[in-house]
């Protein structure tokens, strides 16, 4: 399989276009180890000052979510509950978006992500979530800032997605009406999604 990362031009585009356009591409990590990577199956955007889920609600501006300030195409990595998440950044410089990678769909290392997971009951859950996915492919906190048009973490060409679903994003019931925007988007009947619905 050759794997052809995609250009910083690819991220300049709307959040939510963004979000539904990363699906069905493939999201690689390099290390010492080997090469781990997965079909992006499920995304979440988040829209920056306005979206009361977003780190950045507000114009809030903090040494974690300064990347999100500058331009699109780089990595947003941050720890929650001791799980690493990876988002990628959106919008426009001074505007702090970003699109939270909730599943992967394992394409390569499959070993290597079962080593790092370890004994799974299925192996849909490998990668089914944010925090999964991040631990199987080996992204951590240190991937923070990185752009993703070369490695070791970068988004490369995918596959085509026959069918998109919509549906409000998971985790944020905290955050007022914007728990209620449809912005999680994943491949209809995929099972490698986190969630179904």
């Amino acid at each position: 399989m050759t794997i052809k990362p995609v250009s910083l031009s690819f991220f300049q585009k709307p959040t939510l276009e963004l979000a539904q356009s990363l699906l069905g591409m493939l999201l690689v990590k390099e290390t010492e180890l080997g090469i781990a990577s997965g079909w992006i199956v499920e995304t979440e955007a988040y829209v920056g000052p306005g979206d009361r889920a977003a780190h950045s609600f507000g114009g809030r501006r903090t040494p974690r979510t300064e990347v999100m300030f500058g331009p699109p195409g780089y990595a947003y990595t941050y720890v929650m509950h001791t799980h690493c998440l990876f988002n990628v950044v959106s919008g426009e410089p001074g505007c702090p978006e970003a699109v939270l990678i909730r599943a992967v769909e394992p394409a390569e290392g499959e070993a290597l992500m079962l080593e790092r997971r370890g004994p799974l009951k299925k192996i849909h859950h490998l990668t089914s979530g944010p925090g999964k996915l991040t631990k199987a492919l080996g992204i951590g906190i240190g991937d923070y800032g990185l752009p993703l048009d070369k490695p070791p973490l970068y988004i490369a060409e995918g596959r085509p997605v026959s069918s998109v679903s919509a549906g409000p994003r998971i985790g944020i019931d905290n955050s007022g009406e914007a728990r209620d925007y449809p912005w999680r988007f994943w491949e209809t009947g995929n099972p490698f999604v986190s969630r179904k619905g």
